[in-house]
């Protein structure tokens, strides 16, 4: 069964915001981007903060994340539905391998890699090689 695992937020200080999700529910801080978010964890779900880069953008809900067992069986249940993707994510993101939206818009990751440890789509390459 899918499971979600991963929600970005997108702030105007993740440094501030992360402090907050430490002290408060005692997330651990797990890693950081050199763009400048924060990635947090309660030991099962994955919180990113991410900054807030574009003028006049509200922060709040970027996307979230689903972790699965096979994204190939997952994209074929998205074609009965409007929505779009899911679509490969850039080799210089972490985490998620996909990307797609609901029939509404709202875009969420598809990962079987999970949400847990910071991969980059070389280091997900170099890993299924040497698998073969």
């Amino acid at each position: 069964m899918p499971k979600l695992k991963h929600i970005a937020i997108v702030a105007m200080n993740p440094e501030e915001l992360a402090r907050f999700y430490v002290d408060v529910f005692e997330m651990e801080i797990i890693d950081g981007s050199p763009t400048g978010g924060v990635f947090l964890s309660d030991g099962y779900f994955n919180l990113a903060l991410l900054p807030n880069r574009v003028e006049g953008k509200v922060n709040g809900i970027n996307h979230f994340g689903f972790q699965v067992e096979d994204s190939e069986a997952i994209a074929d249940r998205l074609k009965k539905f409007k929505g779009l993707g899911p679509t490969k994510r850039p080799d210089n993101r972490y985490y998620a391998e996909s990307r797609a939206t609901d029939p509404e818009g709202n875009a969420f990751d598809i990962s079987e890699h999970g949400f847990q440890k910071m991969e980059l789509g070389s280091e997900r390459k170099a890993r299924s090689k040497e698998k073969v």
